[in-house]
């Protein structure tokens, strides 16, 4: 399983955002990330430094949001749905997508839905659960 730190995950999205500036080949995944950064142009002065970027503190203390953390939820979700798991995300995303008229907006949704799973599943103790992770995407 693939387990990349926090400087790994903004070096990633750093040296995406720079091939895509440069014209260079992106990898699959970078495409995705790229479109992902394109959504954002809020981030683009904070991927412009690699330096800064792995070392700035995006604490809630801070009150700053961290844009690798967003892009990463991004990233995540985006794969969710291109492989259907959990079972459900797909259609939840298409109907939420659709309800919203905005694919972009419906990912934002179903973030709180992930950063609720995940949270329930840290302070559990247990594995995330994605019947309630998608039956959270349906509320929406």
């Amino acid at each position: 399983m693939f387990n990349p730190s926090q400087q790994d995950v903004r070096r990633f999205f750093c040296e995406t955002y720079r091939k895509h500036r440069a014209h260079e080949i992106l990898t699959p995944i970078e495409i995705i990330a790229s479109d992902w950064i394109k959504q954002h142009p809020e981030y683009t002065s904070t991927l412009e430094d690699m330096e800064s970027a792995i070392h700035a503190d995006y604490s809630v203390e801070n009150g700053i949001s961290n844009p690798f953390l967003h892009l990463a939820m991004h990233l995540s979700i985006a794969e969710q749905i291109s492989i259907d798991q959990p079972p459900g995300i797909r259609t939840a995303f298409i109907k939420l997508s659709q309800r919203l008229d905005s694919e972009h907006e419906a990912h934002h949704h179903i973030m709180e839905c992930l950063g609720q799973m995940m949270w329930t599943a840290q302070r559990t103790g247990l594995p995330p659960d994605g019947a309630a992770y998608i039956e959270c995407i349906k509320q929406r």
